[in-house]
């Protein structure tokens, strides 16, 4: 008991200084993780904390019912959040759109975004201005980069040809990658362990993977006193844990 009581204790310092970067609450996050790490009960706390504590109308497209359950009546866990159960995953996308047109929502959490359907639809929200939180599968940053069905998330990656004085100045190939676009997630969180979090400004840190360099980001984790620890603008090291 000891041990969930502090995961959940991880999760709520956490997710309020996330809110605290955007005055109130921030926009859009996307959250990446490899099985067994706790993102379930991640996904729930941030549902209930919303919808309880911050008095948001909370929608959850739960394709799989793992956040909400698969009963008549939503899991306990999400507080007041409302539930969308998709009868078909073939069908996440289409339910998403209509959690926005027809529930007046004003956040939606989407769980394991995989379909380029899916990606589509998750730039649609955001540009409607609901706040929008996600996870996808994925170890490391590079992962969703170089997927290009999830690209589109981070902005989508397009090969550009400099000039040759621009290439000269830049000091590098006359043919790059860059950001095709604005991302649809603000954040990305990183979830490598249950008590280990590496957070993204998304922009910044794709940008500088992109020319070949290391980004800075925020990592917060439990010492072995359970205490949480945060290291602002560490150099982002995708094995160190």
């Amino acid at each position: 008991m000891l041990r969930l009581r502090n995961v959940f204790l991880l999760i709520v310092k956490f997710f309020y200084a996330l809110c605290s970067i955007n005055k109130i609450i921030f926009d859009f996050f996307l959250s990446y993780f490899r099985p067994g790490v706790g993102k379930t009960t991640v996904m729930r706390e941030i549902a209930r904390v919303l919808s309880d504590e911050f008095q948001k109308r909370v929608v959850i497209v739960d394709t799989s019912n793992e956040i909400g359950g698969d009963g008549d009546i939503p899991h306990s866990a999400i507080g007041t959040a409302r539930r969308m159960q998709v009868p078909e995953p073939s069908l996440q996308h289409k339910v998403m759109i209509e959690a926005v047109e027809n529930h007046m929502p004003e956040v939606i959490i989407v769980d394991e975004i995989g379909t380029e359907a899916e990606a589509h639809a998750c730039r649609s929200i955001a540009e409607r201005g609901v706040m929008l939180i996600g996870t996808a599968h994925g170890e490391w940053l590079e992962n969703i980069i170089k997927n290009p069905i999830l690209s589109d998330l981070i902005g989508g990656v397009d090969t550009v040809t400099l000039g040759d004085e621009e290439a000269r100045a830049r000091r590098c190939q006359k043919s790059i990658l860059e950001r095709k676009a604005p991302p649809t997630f603000y954040f990305l969180i990183e979830m490598r362990e249950r008590h280990y979090w590496v957070t993204h400004k998304t922009e910044k840190s794709v940008d500088t993977l992109l020319r070949g360099k290391t980004p800075l980001v925020e990592i917060r984790k439990r010492d072995d006193r359970f205490n949480v620890v945060v290291d602002r603008w560490k150099a982002y090291d995708r094995h160190d844990i």
